[in-house]
């Protein structure tokens, strides 16, 4: 049986997302769970709504980054009971370029009944353009934005 607390729900999401199974991932949000990207830029989309949304997000990034490890997770709990804080740092390979990368993000993660309710994450535009090899691309779809 899989266990409901926010820290061991965070922790299968890592080890599916090792093992690229996006549909895995995307079957620990809640139906109507919630993820947001507070600092997404450019045509990155800043909340989705729902599990489904979740898994159309999800479903080509291992073919755009192959995540090899984690190399740094740090999990603090709050004082809701159901909500914890991560710190993790995510190395890999971006399959466009075969570069290395690395990528550092906080989550504020909040469970209800086992599933993802809420999954907050902060993570640098720039840093993730970087890795993918589309810096240019990040820019221009912000100038476009703006435009």
């Amino acid at each position: 049986m899989m266990s409901s607390t926010p820290e061991e729900i965070f922790r299968r999401m890592i080890d599916l997302m090792l093992a690229k199974d996006m549909n895995a991932v995307a079957d620990l949000w809640a139906p109507d769970g919630i993820a947001e990207f507070p600092f997404a830029g450019g045509s990155s989309p800043r909340v989705l709504r729902g599990r489904e949304e979740v898994r159309t997000y999800l479903a080509h990034y291992p073919e755009l980054m192959d995540m090899k490890e984690v190399a740094a997770l740090t999990v603090r709990p709050t004082e809701q009971t159901d909500t914890v804080v991560v710190e993790w740092t995510a190395k890999g390979r971006t399959v466009a370029t075969s570069q290395p990368y690395r990528l550092d993000y906080i989550v504020v993660l909040t469970v209800r009944d086992g599933l993802i309710a809420l999954f907050r994450d902060y993570w640098s535009p720039l840093s993730a353009a970087a890795a993918a090899g589309d810096l240019a691309g990040l820019i221009d779809s912000l100038e476009g934005r703006d435009a």
